[in-house]
């Protein structure tokens, strides 16, 4: 789990690579839930796949703990974000036992709210809570090597206006409602996600155990590359070259910084900027596997079912009207 501190701010390629680990990050569902609880409570969430999970604290404060992790209190205005919604527990001290999320918020499903009352003794606490579900597509290996958690203590939010704008916004009982609701909240939700996530994952480029690859200069740089520079018609001996590396060094490092092999990494940025362009845009489809760097349409149409189990036609038919 990793508190930072001050935003002292980065330049150059980490800053680069994180911009580019933001840009796909786009919400496809929210469920939110608005907790009043006075201690003693705990609840335990499970593990969500291709979710975020947030946490914000409007009044009081709680712990949250994991497996194997250290607990960490939070108190007014912190927020915790679980990048890849990694179990966890809340509870109004560490070492307490909960009831399951499940027991008491049934279901969950994304375009939903719901609330959480526990009647107790002790301090109230109420919280903003909200599972963020994004297209599991546009997860690159970086995001997924994220730390469990992440926090944002109060003056860290307050220092972000915007941030701290919307997550009040969010967190008010008399939050607007009305047509475009479930839109405007979906967005909302996904501004206050990539606003929390940017100071953040600056931070992080300060602490190597926590992100490795962002001060390893060759594959920091391969990173970067491939983010923004796919449509070029890179083998793995072109990419070693370019960031000074040997084939054999390079090809070891980026596996085990990034945790995929660098052709992957690559294909899987190529088909996600197929996946966009087919469904946001209205680039004709022939014109598409050379716009993410692919010199034959049967190897791009190969490679997208593949990849997506589907043909790039029938996934632009799914995706409706862009």
């Amino acid at each position: 789990m990793e508190r930072p501190g001050d935003d002292g701010g980065e330049s150059g390629e980490s800053d680069d690579l994180l911009s580019e680990l933001l840009k796909p990050l786009r919400l496809t569902g929210v469920f939110d839930s608005r907790w009043h609880v006075n201690a003693p409570w705990a609840i335990e969430g499970d593990a969500e796949q291709s979710c975020a999970v947030l946490h914000y604290i409007v009044e009081g404060g709680c712990w949250i703990s994991g497996e194997g992790q250290t607990p960490l209190e939070l108190n007014v205005g912190d927020l915790a974000v679980f990048p890849t919604g990694t179990a966890h527990r809340l509870s109004d001290r560490p070492d307490r036992q909960g009831m399951p999320l499940r027991a008491v918020l049934p279901e969950r499903q994304p375009g939903t709210s719901g609330e959480i009352r526990i009647e107790g003794s002790g301090p109230e606490s109420r919280l903003l809570c909200a599972g963020l579900h994004y297209d599991a597509s546009a997860a690159t290996g970086l995001y997924k090597a994220l730390p469990w958690a992440l926090v944002l203590d109060g003056p860290q939010v307050a220092a972000e206006p915007l941030l701290r704008d919307t997550l009040r916004l969010l967190a008010a009982p008399d939050r607007p409602v009305g047509p475009g609701d479930r839109l405007i909240t979906l967005r909302a939700f996904e501004m206050a996600l990539v606003l929390a996530l940017r100071p953040l994952l600056r931070q992080l480029a300060d602490n190597p155990a926590a992100l490795p690859v962002l001060r390893h200069p060759g594959i920091s740089r391969a990173m970067v590359i491939i983010a923004t520079r796919f449509a070029e018609p890179w083998t793995i001996e072109s990419l070693a070259r370019e960031v000074g590396m040997s084939r054999s060094a390079f090809t070891a490092a980026f596996r085990t910084l990034v945790g995929v092999a660098p052709a992957r990494h690559l294909t899987g940025r190529r088909m996600q900027e197929a996946a966009r362009l087919l469904r946001e845009t209205t680039v004709a489809q022939s014109a598409v596997p050379q716009r993410v760097g692919y010199q034959s349409s049967v190897g791009f149409h190969l490679a997208f079912r593949k990849w997506f189990g589907t043909t790039p036609g029938e996934y632009r038919i799914a995706a409706g009207p862009a």
